[in-house]
């Protein structure tokens, strides 16, 4: 049987997010333990939490929304590299040694990018590692329409500029933040990740999942 890895955090209280950005909140709102026959929940959350794609009106003022993207990306062949220890961020030539490495010349459309030995549960850390745009337009050379990092964006914590995250936007890829790696070797797999159907917003979470390469 083809082995399934959730490459997606369990989203709960607690959690850690963007400095600024809303906590997750779970209320139960029906209650069996109370008299109701059911138990129902509030959940808030921002459309960021967790592992999530990032709509092109995320970074465009005029982008798609969330419900409006195509499909087509969060589904299909990709593969898992490791970039570690390229902090601050991962330059072309790291990424380019890694893939060639992992993919050979037979490069898929899908990449998704370790950067994490131990990727944060419980506490928010702002020294995360962020990606290049040189990279990106070395991904967009070879055809990628689908960067997925470990981490919660392209860009640093600090950035203005969100160069990376134009550079996306330039070649009309997609993004997925959020992802949990730390336990998935470099190699080749089926990536499953469709985002939530929000109309008008700028982020989904996704129920990310990696189907091994029999």
């Amino acid at each position: 049987m083809t082995r399934i890895i959730d490459i997606s955090p369990a989203i709960r209280p607690g959690l850690p997010v963007w400095p600024g950005d809303t906590p997750v909140d779970f209320q139960r709102t029906w209650d069996m333990a109370k008299g109701s026959p059911v138990n129902v929940s509030k959940l808030t959350i921002s459309t960021h939490t967790g592992a999530h794609a990032d709509a092109p009106l995320h970074y465009q003022a005029d982008g798609a929304d969330m419900a409006s993207v195509a499909l087509e990306p969060y589904l299909g062949p990709c593969a898992v590299v490791h970039c570690h220890g390229e902090w601050p961020v991962v330059s072309r030539f790291a990424l380019a040694l890694e893939i060639g490495r992992v993919c050979g010349d037979e490069v898929p459309e899908r990449i998704l990018i370790r950067t994490w030995r131990q990727a944060p549960r419980d506490e928010w850390d702002s020294e995360f590692t962020a990606i290049s745009a040189d990279a990106i337009e070395y991904l967009a050379a070879l055809g990628v329409t689908l960067i997925g990092v470990d981490t919660p964006s392209l860009d640093p914590e600090t950035s203005k500029t969100m160069d990376a995250h134009h550079t996306v936007a330039a070649h009309d890829m997609r993004i997925l933040e959020g992802l949990i790696l730390d336990d998935v070797p470099e190699g080749r797999y089926e990536l499953i990740a469709l985002p939530l159907k929000l109309e008008g917003m700028d982020a989904a979470p996704i129920r990310a999942v990696l189907r091994e390469i029999a």
